[in-house]
């Protein structure tokens, strides 16, 4: 199983806990969507945001997981970063950041979420 986390890079802060009701009403991220408070930073002032977390079982989530977020971000004006991290080990594999008007950016999203697919 993979896991997902997703943070938001500029936009409103409630559009993350809107990306989380988004994706929980998909059957296949139904109980699988969590919010994880992250850590602040040196830099931070006060609590720093949190991150949506996804676990990703096989047979394809991660396409749907790709055009879920690709659907949700057209009807926002966030950038939010992606990160595939390692379930038994904890560390980043990659990371895409990711925002609507940006074709390449959807593109590099679905690559990161459906490892070993080539995208045109």
């Amino acid at each position: 199983m993979a896991l997902i986390n997703m943070s938001l890079l500029d936009g409103n802060p409630s559009d993350l806990y809107s990306l989380a009701d988004w994706l929980q009403r998909t059957d296949d991220f139904r109980g699988r969507v969590r919010t994880v408070p992250r850590q602040p930073g040196p830099e931070d002032m006060g609590s720093a945001m949190e991150i949506l977390s996804v676990a990703l079982g096989s047979g394809g989530a991660g396409a749907v997981l790709a055009g879920a977020l690709s659907t949700w971000l057209q009807t926002r004006r966030a950038r939010i970063s992606v990160e595939f991290v390692e379930s038994d080990t904890g560390e980043t594999v990659r990371r895409v950041e990711i925002e609507a008007n940006n074709a390449e950016s959807v593109k590099d999203l679905y690559a990161l979420l459906t490892p070993g697919r080539v995208v045109p």
